[in-house]
C-alpha cells in the first residue's frame, strides 16, 4: 500500500483526517449491545475462516464495533472508496482492492486466495454503488469457491444522521444505543460458481432478518 498522503488531494486527505477524530470522540460514547454473538464466537473457536456480509448503509458502526481483529475488507477502487479504504486501514483492517465493476476479477482470486488461507474477509454485498441492499455474486462467488461460510451482520441506532445517499449511510450520534446482531452463518449451496451468484435472493433475505434483529 501507498504512504498515507500519497494519490490523495488535500481536500481529500483533510476530510479523511477530521472524520477519523470525529469517529474517535463520538464513538466513545456510543453503547453497545450484541445479539447473537456466539456465532462469531464459534466461527473463530473453530478456527473456520468466514464471511462478513454486510449492508454498504451500516457499514460505519460495524467498521467500528470489529476494529482492531485483522479482518481483511474487500473496497471499492474508485476516490470514496480510497477514503474508506484509508480509514479502515487506521481502525486495523487489512485491505483487499476491488469490486464487481472495477477490478472484480483480480479482487475475486484474492478474496478466495485470502479465505483459503484461514483469514476473516468483511463484504459489503451492495457496494459501492448499489442497488441498496441487493446482494452482488461476488460474496456467493467466493464463499462457494473457498467453501466457507456468511456471517450475515447488521447494525441500528436509536439515534443517527442519515445521509443522503443511495444507500442512506448511518451516523450514530453521540450517545446513541447501538445494537449489533449476527444471523446464523450459512454456506452457499451450489456447486458452481454460475448456480452461486443465482442464491443472492436467499442472502439478502438472510441479511435483513439480521437488520430486523438488530432493530434497523
Amino acid at each position: 500500500m501507498s504512504g498515507e498522503g500519497e494519490s490523495l488531494p488535500w481536500r481529500s486527505r483533510a476530510m479523511l483526517m477530521l472524520g477519523r477524530g470525529v469517529l474517535q470522540v463520538i464513538s466513545r460514547t456510543w453503547r453497545v449491545r450484541v445479539v447473537n454473538g456466539e456465532y462469531v464466537r464459534e466461527l473463530r473457536r473453530t478456527g473456520r475462516p468466514f464471511i462478513f456480509a454486510l449492508w454498504h448503509g451500516q457499514l460505519l458502526p460495524l467498521l467500528w464495533h470489529h476494529r482492531g481483529e485483522g479482518v481483511l475488507i474487500l473496497i471499492s477502487e474508485h476516490r470514496d472508496g480510497e477514503l474508506v479504504a484509508r480509514a479502515a486501514q487506521s481502525l486495523g483492517y487489512g485491505l483487499i482492492r476491488g469490486s464487481s465493476t472495477h477490478g472484480g476479477d483480480r479482487a475475486l482470486i484474492s478474496l478466495v486466495r485470502e479465505l483459503q488461507g484461514g483469514h476473516e474477509v468483511a463484504i459489503t454485498p451492495d457496494g459501492p454503488r448499489g442497488p441498496a441492499r441487493t446482494f452482488a455474486p461476488g460474496a456467493l462467488i467466493a464463499a462457494q469457491r473457498s467453501d466457507t461460510f456468511i456471517l450475515p451482520v447488521a447494525a441500528s441506532a436509536d439515534r443517527a444522521w442519515r445521509l443522503r445517499s443511495w444507500d442512506r449511510f448511518m451516523i450514530p450520534k453521540p450517545f446513541a444505543r447501538l445494537t449489533v446482531a449476527y444471523g446464523a452463518p450459512a454456506k452457499v449451496l451450489a456447486t458452481t460458481s454460475r448456480a452461486a451468484a443465482e442464491e443472492g435472493g436467499r442472502f439478502e433475505r438472510l441479511l435483513n432478518e439480521a437488520v430486523e434483529i438488530a432493530g434497523g
